[in-house]
């Protein structure tokens, strides 16, 4: 045949959205668009069983009781493979690592607002479990991972080419972290804040139970959390560690074994959970801040990471995520056209302004805490037994950490 064919782009797949990131927040988000009967294309560049790490591993997350409304109505909370913790009680202190706390302290009590936890620890492998297999179960869902998608944007909808295939979509949610490129190609500027810090997560097993109670401990490095978790047969007292000091240190302290390591956590957390022994992984990450100049563009919104990252001393990063999520998610559910201008703009307006309050506040607690100085320390410590003297504040601060 002498007349050369002509080679056709596959015809387009409609959904009514498309989310690029199957992390906690795109997944969840995903699963619960596809529980209200929306058609969903979900796309990440990781495969995602490796993603579950069957293992314990030692990684945790906090959900807050207002964010815990996302896991529910997107089936997933009921699915969690291992029980999650409620944390009861919060303690906030000061002190030095080594040293007895200061006596000046903050308690938070969650009888104070109802009957309610203010959250719950649950193992970042559970909720990785049960996404993988609503994603999996979820007719509406059309899932491509491993796979790189090429966006291209008009008037009306979001173009997705991966996997030799077209999708067509009212609205694209982009949720593939703080370094997206979806983001990029919008033109969208970002904030960076960098710390001279790097996190510490790992997990413990200790002598005494932990009472549902979460410990805040603020050091001249940086906070320190331990974070009440579910036990188990092996291990009946446990708790996940999350800590922060500067970056020097923290590159020590990963070099490492564990018998070296553990007195490290041990001078910081103090004695009150007796024994303690590292079990799962140890992990480290340098720690910044960054924002988003906006959330949204034509047919495209940010949610999670990729509009946002902040300082992991109040424990609220995924939480804002999950919030971003429940408002793009509810947004939608009252529209017949999930990227239309003004549902993008309501969007942008419930959650950025509260994303930059947290940011704010979580920068300069850091600031504020992460010193030795003298002054800033007893200023500090009078600020905790002021507030904790404070019913009504208390309260507030109460109601914020359960993002209520």
């Amino acid at each position: 045949m002498n007349t050369a064919e002509t080679l056709k782009e596959p015809a387009a797949d409609a959904v009514d959205i498309a989310i690029i990131g199957a992390g906690p927040v795109g997944g969840s988000l995903a699963c619960q668009l596809a529980a209200s009967g929306k058609k969903i294309l979900l796309v990440d560049q990781a495969a995602l069983p490796p993603m579950e790490h069957p293992d314990f591993d030692g990684r945790a997350y906090a959900i807050a009781a207002g964010s815990k409304r996302l896991l529910d109505e997107a089936g997933l909370w009921d699915n969690l493979p291992y029980q999650p913790c409620p944390i009861l009680d919060i303690k906030v202190t000061d002190g030095k690592p080594g040293y007895p706390a200061s006596p000046l302290q903050l308690q938070f009590d969650h009888r104070a607002v109802g009957d309610a936890p203010f959250g719950w620890i649950i193992e970042a492998r559970a909720l990785r479990i049960a996404l993988n297999r609503q994603i999996q179960s979820a007719p509406n869902i059309t899932l491509l991972a491993p796979a790189e998608a090429r966006i291209s944007f008009t008037g009306d909808a979001a173009t997705v080419s991966v996997a030799g295939r077209i999708f067509k979509a009212r609205l694209l949610i982009d949720a593939s972290g703080r370094n997206s490129r979806i983001r990029a190609q919008a033109g969208i500027p970002v904030t960076r804040i960098p710390y001279r810090q790097s996190a510490v997560v790992c997990a413990i097993a200790h002598e005494k139970p932990h009472g549902g109670v979460a410990l805040e401990h603020f050091l001249p490095g940086g906070p320190f959390a331990q974070l009440p978790m579910s036990g188990s047969d092996a291990h009946p007292h446990m708790s996940a560690i999350v800590f922060t000091d500067q970056r020097d240190l923290v590159a020590r302290l990963a070099l490492m074994d564990d018998a070296r390591f553990t007195p490290e956590v041990a001078k910081r957390l103090g004695p009150h959970l007796g024994a303690i022994r590292l079990i799962g992984k140890r992990w480290t990450y340098p720690l910044s801040a960054m924002h988003a100049a906006r959330y949204t563009a034509p047919r495209l919104a940010l949610v999670g990471d990729s509009a946002h990252g902040i300082h992991p001393i109040a424990g609220q990063g995924l939480n804002l995520g999950l919030r971003d999520a429940l408002a793009i998610g509810a947004l939608i559910a009252g529209s017949d056209d999930p990227g239309a201008p003004k549902l993008l703009a309501k969007y942008q307006a419930q959650r950025r302004p509260a994303n930059l309050a947290m940011l704010a506040a979580t920068d300069v607690l850091d600031r504020l805490f992460s010193t030795n100085n003298p002054a800033l320390r007893l200023m500090r410590d009078l600020g905790l037994t002021t507030v904790n003297r404070m019913p009504r504040l208390k309260r507030r601060f109460m109601l914020t950490a359960m993002g209520e």
